[in-house]
């Protein structure tokens, strides 16, 4: 290992750390996009917070219990450090779209020190630590089970404890529709976080100081985008055989879709392939999020579909080209990921209900977050009028 390679793989993981950092502006975006008026402002705030929070939680604890504080021979520690920080605040990135709008912000944040300090760094050891998965053949190239499936799992058990948004359901049990306040600002994160996968994803080649290493990449980020679009049509033309309609936040999940579904192995499989696989992640979107909303999992993003079911997808579709991979190995990672992060992300929250409460009180929901937080309006002249 030449200066020149160890110096171009360290500013290869920054730069690649720092767009996926970027990644937190459009799940932010999406986020208070997909919220009301009145709770745009305690979503910004938490979303800053989370980030926040999961970089000291993740240096404290996290990356020690991950990867153990060893110098590599390949790059930069403190840039493999930034670099899988990151990622552990995607992940819990996920969580919070889904708890949005009635979650007490202080649980939150109290949860997302033990997920990224904890939860994520004894998986993430399990399989990029070199843990047991690995050993049994596992294969997650950049985390469609890892980061995504294991944050649809968190999410998962948080709205089971907290419950539905009030409102979200009819006295019969059918679940009602409540529309985001900025559509565009939704559009937009959705651009952002396909702009940040590409490094997401092109990074986790965790190497760019060899002609092989740089062909790799390249194929990566083409694969990456191919996915993407695939998962978006798919959704887009489903949405439409299926409601008569283009829902544009089913579109744009679909796209979301499509790059998790490539994200388990985004270098084997051809770029047509790649389309073909973002395209069953998008087709299969719209029923999972109208499933898990009929069974009263109420999603105001649909995180747990997009990353959640689309996860599971993306790693059983790895051994197709990857002859690496087994679907069995696969299959043992999903439940033993899937398992482990949702049971103990279920008893982080009743435990966090049953003392400090988990879930805002009534007139706090009613009213909207911004206004008990002290976080102040996000749209002053559009509530209070243009004084």
């Amino acid at each position: 290992m030449t200066e020149l390679s160890y110096a171009t793989n360290t500013i290869f993981f920054l730069i690649s750390g720092a767009m996926v950092m970027w990644m937190a502006a459009g799940f932010t975006a999406l986020e208070a996009g997909s919220v009301r008026t009145k709770n745009v402002t305690e979503i910004l705030t938490k979303n800053v917070a989370l980030f926040s929070v999961a970089s000291i939680a993740f240096l404290l604890c996290g990356y020690g219990i991950m990867y153990g504080w060893n110098e590599p021979t390949t790059h930069s520690m403190h840039a493999d450090f930034f670099f899988q920080m990151v990622f552990v605040a995607t992940a819990m990135s996920v969580v919070s779209g889904a708890v949005a709008e009635r979650k007490k912000l202080w649980s939150f944040l109290i949860f997302a020190a033990i997920f990224t300090g904890v939860i994520y760094p004894l998986e993430g050891q399990w399989t990029w630590g070199g843990g047991f998965l690995t050993q049994l053949g596992y294969i997650d190239f950049a985390g469609s089970g890892i980061v995504h499936m294991s944050g649809a799992a968190a999410a998962l058990a948080a709205v089971m404890i907290i419950g539905p948004r009030t409102g979200k359901y009819l006295k019969s049990g059918k679940p009602k529709n409540i529309p985001g306040s900025n559509m565009p600002l939704v559009a937009l994160g959705t651009l952002i976080l396909w702009l940040g996968w590409f490094f997401f994803n092109g990074g986790s080649q965790l190497a760019f100081s060899t002609i092989d290493d740089a062909n790799a990449i390249g194929k990566i980020f083409v694969n990456t985008n191919m996915a993407a679009a695939g998962g978006l049509l798919a959704a887009m033309l489903v949405s439409k055989i299926w409601t008569k309609k283009v829902i544009l936040n089913v579109t744009l999940n679909g796209a979301l879709a499509g790059l998790v579904v490539i994200t388990a192995d985004p270098y084997t499989p051809s770029p047509e392939f790649a389309v073909l696989y973002g395209a069953l992640g998008g087709a299969v979107l719209p029923f999972a999020m109208s499933w898990f909303e009929k069974w009263g999992i109420d999603d105001p993003v649909g995180a747990i579909s997009v990353h959640g079911v689309a996860g599971i997808i993306g790693l059983l579709l790895v051994p197709i080209f990857n002859t690496g991979a087994t679907v069995v190995a696969q299959a043992i990672g999903i439940v033993v990921i899937g398992g482990f992060v949702f049971i103990t992300s279920y008893v982080i929250w009743w435990i966090l209900a049953h003392t400090i409460g988990a879930r805002v009180g009534k007139e706090e929901e009613l009213v909207g977050s911004d206004m008990y937080t002290g976080t102040g309006d996000a749209y002053p002249e559009f509530m209070n009028g243009d004084k």
